[in-house]
């Protein structure tokens, strides 16, 4: 036990129905009970949210797991112990312990009689840790052996690898060789002037080794290559005469000065003239507030979109006919012998097409990885009764696995907590953030027209003060939202207001004087407008937090588009991790939740909604379907896993 520094070892079944532990001698009480947390926690978020991986390692805080599962038993081994130890004999330990509760205890395994007494593994568990001691004390003495002439990598050398060749060896004049070379170039040089013309020159005849009669000095040392170069070069052109041709260059026009730069007089405080002052008037001929234009298809959703519609699968794709007519993906798994234990090396040509299939959706290459090792995991060890049930099986375990990553650890519910906040006398605060084109304005547009159909009043306050246009598109969403809810119909109130200060302006301040103004005019919601921004712009991300920390939100929602693959991991990374690092609280804020938009335009390439769940942990609230104020819904697991099977 002297090698074997474990603080807990756990056997359960995935009901979670404890069957056998040992407690480490050395323990306190207080260390005792922070394992029980921690292994509840590994219950929770990886085993139920179907995270196993293939190194089967999880850690929180001080304390590493390391957990094997036995899918024909549905039973999980735990082995906990300090993070900062290196334990390289885990998975050899977890191996035995495995081999011998079954063996032990397989009558009462098959018969699932779980509610037994255990506790006779103890003898077992001390000759398996004797064991895997003998073996690691073999493995350090192997290593610490010299090596033998053949595990050298001398002995992998050939002969013909240690003979040198003429590409590698390099002639190198020596002292007495450089002197002779400089000698004859100066010699060169000064017989510049006795050298004959090219037309009665004689061309030098080449020696045995190559070189020309000009590639030796006086006294027939061998010259190096720039010095013959230079020689030449002087030989050939001491016989020519400069001639100067009598053409003239036809004179160049002349040169127009410099025109003066006409700086801007407000930007460089200088002085307006009037003239100026009236082409910057844009008071003078502005359109009118009320928007009378508004397209019928918005006018006959007034009153019908209150409730949030789930999202369907014709939504997604207008028929079924786009899906593969050979059974779909899960054809592949037909080629498996049923009546026979899933063995690892059965499963992994089928994995591997399984993770095609999802990659070719649209599922991000990290995501698909993880998620067939998962199933992988858990169909590794067990029975499948007939031929019929292997494709079920698989599909199922996939189907369910999905389905888990996709329902949400928390609902979230905006109506209930605006209405909580509306009776604290507070408005309740959404903040919307993400990447340049991905939607954020026209869907809080879409959201701001789901609350006042509620008979909420909103405020949106305009925090992009980087984008050209960005203000003048929420005013013209304003006016339209206004026209169809006008305020004779709601006591004569605005459902919709508009809070902005402008361009170049601190985002985090207009949002807290636009906060402060919703208080003091009590009003329901308020709506922050962020300013699109890519995740590795530091200053921006730290503008983001910034905003986020000083005001504190009540929800934070990515906004990322359904069209995104492998970009939408390091979108949510990078802006979860922004979000922490650059706040100065102690618990900062990160995302939470996701508005996915554009998911009208992918078909059945849904892998994206997969891909950000599995990444942040988060929900998806919404789902933007296409252009009007209505085509917001919210996400329907089934619809989405149904259409990732196909």
């Amino acid at each position: 036990m002297s090698k074997i520094m474990l603080d807990f070892i756990s056997i359960f079944s995935k009901g979670g129905i404890l069957l056998w532990c040992f407690k480490g001698a050395g323990l306190l009480d207080k260390e005792w009970e922070a394992f029980t947390p921690t292994v509840n926690q590994l219950i929770k978020t990886v085993l139920l949210q179907e995270r196993t991986s293939k190194s089967n390692y999880w850690e929180n805080g001080q304390l590493a797991l390391k957990y094997k599962l036995d899918n024909e038993f549905e039973l999980v081994f735990v082995v906990a112990y300090q993070k900062m130890l290196p334990l390289l004999f885990l998975d050899r330990l977890l191996d035995e312990l495995q081999i011998r509760f079954r063996d032990m205890f397989n009558d009462s395994l098959k018969e699932n009689l779980l509610s037994l007494d255990f506790s006779s593994f103890d003898s077992e568990y001390s000759k398996a840790v004797k064991l895997v001691e003998a073996e690691a004390r073999l493995e350090e003495e192997k290593k610490k052996l010299p090596k033998s002439y053949d595990q050298t990598d001398k002995a992998k050398k050939t002969i013909g690898s240690m003979i040198k060749s003429d590409k590698n060896e390099t002639i190198q004049l020596s002292k007495k060789a450089e002197k002779k070379a400089a000698k004859a170039a100066a010699a060169a040089a000064g017989n510049n002037n006795d050298v004959a013309s090219p037309q009665q020159q004689a061309p030098p005849s080449p020696n045995v080794n190559g070189h020309s009669d000009g590639g030796y000095g006086d006294d027939g040392d061998e010259l190096d290559e720039e010095t013959i170069r230079n020689n030449r070069q002087k030989l050939f052109s001491g016989g020519k005469k400069s001639s100067k041709t009598s053409n003239a260059k036809s004179p160049k026009p002349g040169k127009t000065g410099k025109t003066g730069t006409t700086w801007d007089p407000i930007m460089f405080g200088g002085k307006v003239s009037s003239t100026e002052a009236k082409s910057l008037d844009r008071t003078k001929d502005r359109p009118e507030d009320e928007v009378v234009n508004v397209d019928i298809a918005d006018r006959r959703l007034v009153g019908t979109a209150a409730v949030i519609q789930d999202l369907q699968e014709d939504d997604i794709m207008e028929s079924s006919d786009r899906a593969k007519k050979d059974g779909g993906m899960f054809s592949i798994f037909k080629g498996l012998v049923g009546s026979k234990v899933l063995t690892k090396e059965d499963l992994e040509p089928v994995i591997g097409k399984l993770k095609d299939n999802l990659i070719d959706k649209n599922v991000a290459a990290e995501v698909a990885n993880k998620l067939c090792e998962s199933v992988a995991m858990k169909l590794e060890g067990s029975v499948c009764g007939t031929f019929q049930s292997v494709q079920s099986t698989v599909k199922e375990t996939m189907t369910e696995s999905l389905l888990k990553l996709l329902t949400p650890k928390r609902r979230i519910d905006i109506i209930r907590d605006v209405m909580e906040a509306k009776a604290n006398n507070r408005p309740y605060i959404m903040t919307f953030c993400g990447v340049n084109g991905v939607g954020k304005s026209t869907n809080l547009a879409k959201i701001c027209f789901w609350l006042i159909e509620n008979k909420f009043r909103v405020l949106i306050a305009a925090c992009d003060t980087f984008r050209a246009g960005a203000v003048e598109q929420l005013r013209t969403h304003t006016k339209r939202l206004n026209s169809l809810h006008p305020p004779s119909a709601n006591g004569g109130k605005e459902m919709v207001q508009l809070y902005e200060k402008g361009y170049d302006k601190d985002a985090a301040g207009i949002a807290m004087q636009a906060i402060n103004f919703a208080r003091d005019m009590k009003i329901d919601v308020v709506l922050v407008d962020t300013a699109g921004r890519m995740q590795d712009n530091e200053p921006l991300m730290r503008s983001l937090a910034k905003l986020i920390s000083v005001n504190a939100p009540d929800l934070v929602l990515f906004v990322g588009e359904a069209l995104v693959g492998n970009e939408a991991i390091d979108q949510l990374v990078k802006f979860n991790a922004a979000l922490a690092d650059h706040s100065q609280q102690e618990n900062p804020h990160t995302i939470d939740g996701i508005v996915l938009t554009k998911f009208d335009t992918i078909d059945d390439k849904v892998g994206s909604a997969i891909s950000m769940t599995y990444i942040s942990g988060q929900p998806i609230v919404f789902v933007g379907t296409g252009q009007t104020y209505a085509d917001l819904k919210s996400l329907n697991a089934k619809a989405v896993v149904s259409m990732l099977m196909k």
